[in-house]
């Protein structure tokens, strides 16, 4: 399941950038970016509150699959059947309706496996990680084989993540059956609908780490969409044009999930020894690093500050994402999971995202000359020292229940 959900995904999302810019939407791309924070801000939730009442989590998350696989395959017959004349509105409109029903799948996912690991009688902090690893593989496989095959330039790459969603749905049929709480007694109508999962704000220190999850998840999505297309612009440099990295420039970002893989490992220690604030710390000084260096290097001389980026990423993104998760996990009723890891989700994947793929839109185009050519250096630096702020606000900011400190 972790493999499959992460490939589909990782057939489009580091390289869509590449395919926009080609068919003259470049301009775009914070728009594909922002539209799945937007989903994001009531999918999740939605979709978790019917998964806690209503409908078992792992029937939902094929049905999910079911319908965004669909939409994906039409996306890309589309885009072959438009060429270069692809309208903005058609393409848009079936990328969003794909990605409002993939998005809640990514928290239902981790549901369905919190499930299976407890009815196992496992620990979930020291199994889940290394399950979640091969969703880091599932990704880097598409990422390699979109480029190999040469689809990050068209079409092709939403078709093949199609196709794996709707793979992914039958699948879902041989996964372990999920409970539901469908017993309604006296209860207020915040526990009918799932929506007491908003009570996590009135704990301090909880109301404290979902705002910072909205700061934090706006980095999120910068280098998914403007990476490989940075990368790629290099190509008009003599000096730099036959470079590897120009020419796999998806292969070359596959680093930064191959780094995934080793980070996620890393997660149980560092949970246990440091707990949840160092470690979101050391998150946000990631991604400053991340911009950094990669504002700095480039394909020639400078590619090792690129492969440097690359491999900083997985401890960028592992130790905020999936910490966060299984802080949230770990503190929250069992009654509520779902809707507490969509809660989860809507703040980095629906605010943060949204929030900052239409900010660095509007970064890199202040950064764009008239002749269409970006200030790339000066649009990483912006970022890294966002970055860097958030990290310094959250150390003073964030203090866990004692209890809470080490997972």
């Amino acid at each position: 399941m972790s493999f499959m959900q992460f490939a589909v995904w990782g057939a489009y999302l580091t390289c869509m950038g590449i395919y926009l810019s080609r068919i003259g939407m470049g301009h775009h791309i914070g728009s594909f970016l922002a539209m799945q924070g937007f989903v994001s801000f009531f999918m999740p939730t939605v979709i978790g509150i019917i998964a806690d009442r209503w409908i078992p989590a792992q029937r939902l998350y094929g049905c999910c699959h079911l319908v965004a696989g669909v939409s994906m395959v039409l996306a890309g017959l589309y885009g072959q059947q438009a060429g270069m004349h692809v309208s903005f509105p058609v393409l848009f409109s079936l990328y969003s309706l794909s990605i409002a029903f993939y998005m809640p799948s990514l928290s239902l996912s981790y549901s369905v496996a919190y499930n299976a690991l407890t009815m196992e009688g496992q620990d979930i902090v020291k199994s889940f990680p290394p399950i979640r690893v091969f969703g880091t593989v599932g990704f880097i496989a598409m990422m390699w084989f979109v480029d190999v095959m040469d689809y990050e330039q068209n079409h092709n790459q939403f078709i093949v993540s199609g196709v794996l969603g709707i793979l992914l749905f039958l699948y879902s049929f041989t996964l372990p059956s999920c409970p539901v709480n469908r017993r309604q007694g006296n209860r207020s109508y915040a526990e009918r609908f799932g929506l007491q999962a908003f009570v996590l704000f009135k704990r301090r220190d909880m109301a404290v780490f979902l705002v910072f999850s909205v700061f934090i998840g706006i980095c999120l999505q910068i280098t998914n969409g403007f990476a490989t297309p940075y990368i790629n612009h290099f190509q008009s440099v003599p000096a730099y044009a036959d470079s590897f990295g120009v020419k796999y420039p998806v292969i070359l970002y596959s680093i930064s999930q191959f780094s995934e893989t080793f980070s996620i490992l890393l997660i149980p220690f560092f949970m246990k020894r440091f707990g949840i604030k160092k470690v979101v710390v050391i998150a946000a000084v990631a991604w400053f690093l991340r911009f950094g260096l990669l504002g700095m290097g480039n394909p020639g001389s400078g590619v090792w500050m690129f492969v440097l980026s690359m491999v900083i990423y997985g401890v960028a993104f592992d130790f905020f994402n999936i910490s966060g998760s299984l802080f949230i996990n770990q503190t929250t009723d069992t009654k509520m999971r779902s809707s507490a890891q969509g809660m989860f989700l809507l703040m980095t994947n629906g605010f943060g995202a949204t929030i900052g793929s239409l900010a660095a839109q509007a970064v890199v185009n202040a950064h764009t000359a008239a002749d269409g050519s970006v200030q790339w250096a000066e649009c990483w630096y912006v970022f890294a020292v966002y970055a860097l702020i958030v990290g310094v606000a959250f150390h003073f900011l964030f203090h866990p229940e004692k209890k809470e400190a080490l997972l």
